[in-house]
């Protein structure tokens, strides 16, 4: 039969109705159209040949198969984190380098006083804390976005759609949910596209259990000090190893929540999912390089204008009021941040958290990465002399914390809505404060169990 375009299909298909709809001889009008919609069908279908699509078929019978094309994902993700670790070891170092020298010219320019205190144990210590993690974020979007450029992401969202269809979701759902992993803002804005509205809630109200780049300085912190920088295989270290379980975490936590939610909450059955595949390309270097430099830019106005104003709001709470001489209390402690966490401590003491774990936790509203910068901030104030002061946040964190209670910070930060610009986009998306509030209920109702699971098995394990 000789091959037709298109478009001559479609004017036959609608010549075709409009001369049998309404024939009495309805079966043989049927049967021209359904002729005419097979021949389209034929016209359509993605199976090409392999010569003219350049070799995608047969990349795409390992990418889309249902086992192959999971194995290839998570292959994916945990190259990832390996390199979010070992390439960003050398420049985390630099910067490190780099605010130390800062603060030494400061102590040595400045006469010990609050402004001096301001400048070392608030913007350095506080705001360089978060700061120094800017090449592991860059490289976490660098992979993100050329698995994007080269037209991968698509085929994982058509991967995903049979393991998001057995929690009641649909492929729609992954772009969303794999936008989130570099903030769960436009991960919800992005559900949009979601037609079946039961499904974009369910889609809003689990975005944020997916591991946004916000936690990765609290990941890295804690993993860094916590975690030997050991190899467990060739060319696999243990720290990335355990990065890549917390993201795995936050994957399977999404999943078993959306399931439950699906089931009494929103009840949606899932929309049937249909996508085009893209052709695979070259990534422009031009064009990652700009995207790069651009979420740089935004990662350091966030670091110039929340994280900042939340370290020096609780830089005041924790130098005033000043402890008085001779008093056993530290700074910290006599101070109106350290009462404040004292309030705190017996809610969360149960699952292990502490004086200083108390004192990071409501700031971290503001922004997960503020609770980085609280820690640091904390430790600078009550620094016996400069030395102290200058050592990295993760070996005061060593000599302070238990392995247990570090896992159960870990734990809570999976799960937790440490973000107060989620919880407002939630609102705006959803029209109204109801599902923004069961959100933020549930998630921290998460966070405590699994913190307080994950200390006591630690404890019964002698950590």
């Amino acid at each position: 039969m000789r091959k037709r375009g298109l478009d001559a299909l479609l004017d036959e298909l609608a010549q075709e109705l409009s001369t049998h709809i309404d024939a009495p001889e309805v079966p043989q009008g049927r049967a021209e159209i359904t002729k005419s919609a097979h021949e389209i069908s034929r016209a359509c279908n993605c199976q090409r040949n392999r010569k003219a699509d350049n070799g995608r078929g047969g990349l795409d019978n390992v990418l889309l198969h249902p086992v192959g094309g999971i194995v290839v994902l998570l292959a994916l993700l945990f190259v990832m984190f390996q390199a979010v670790y070992a390439w960003s070891e050398a420049p985390i170092g630099w910067i490190e380098t780099g605010f130390a020298m800062l603060t030494d010219e400061i102590n040595g320019a400045v006469p010990d006083s609050i402004f001096r205190s301001f400048l070392t144990d608030g913007v350095i210590a506080g705001v360089g804390a978060v700061v120094v993690f800017l090449p592991q974020i860059l490289i976490l979007f660098l992979f993100i976005l050329l698995l994007e450029a080269s037209g991968y992401m698509t085929r994982a969202a058509f991967v995903m759609d049979r393991m998001m269809a057995a929690v009641g979701l649909s492929g729609h759902s992954f772009i969303p949910l794999l936008s989130s992993f570099a903030c769960a803002i436009p991960g919800i804005m992005a559900t949009r596209s979601i037609m079946d509205q039961k499904e974009r809630l369910a889609t809003i109200l689990i975005a944020p259990l997916m591991t946004c780049s916000a936690r990765l300085p609290v990941y890295t912190v804690i993993i860094g000090a916590f975690i030997p920088s050991a190899a467990v295989g060739p060319g696999i270290g243990l720290q990335g190893l355990v990065l890549f379980a917390l993201y795995i975490s936050g994957i399977v936590g999404a999943m078993l929540a959306a399931a439950v939610i699906q089931r009494f909450v929103t009840q949606s059955r899932g929309g049937s999912f249909l996508i085009e595949m893209p052709r695979y390309q070259l990534p422009r270097i031009r064009d990652i390089a700009l995207r790069l430099w651009q979420r740089a830019l935004v990662f350091l106005r966030r670091a110039g204008t929340i994280i900042f104003v939340a370290t020096i709001v609780l830089w005041a709470l924790l130098s005033f009021p000043k402890v008085p001489v001779g008093s056993s209390e530290s700074q910290v402690e006599y101070s109106a941040a350290g009462h404040i966490a004292s309030v705190i401590e017996p809610a969360v003491e149960p699952i292990g958290f502490n004086h200083d774990i108390a004192l990071a936790i409501i700031p971290a509203m503001a922004a997960r990465e503020v609770a980085v910068s609280a820690l640091a901030t904390a430790y600078a104030i009550d620094a016996d002399d400069e030395e102290e002061q200058a050592s990295s946040l993760g070996m005061k964190l060593a000599g302070n914390w238990s392995l247990a209670t570090a896992l159960a910070f870990l734990a809570w930060f999976v799960f937790a809505p440490q973000c107060i610009s989620t919880i407002a986009v939630t609102r705006r998306e959803t029209n109204g404060w109801k599902w923004p509030i069961f959100m933020v209920t549930y998630l921290f109702a998460l966070a405590y169990a699994a913190a307080g699971i994950t200390y006591w098995t630690a404890r019964a394990f002698g950590l």
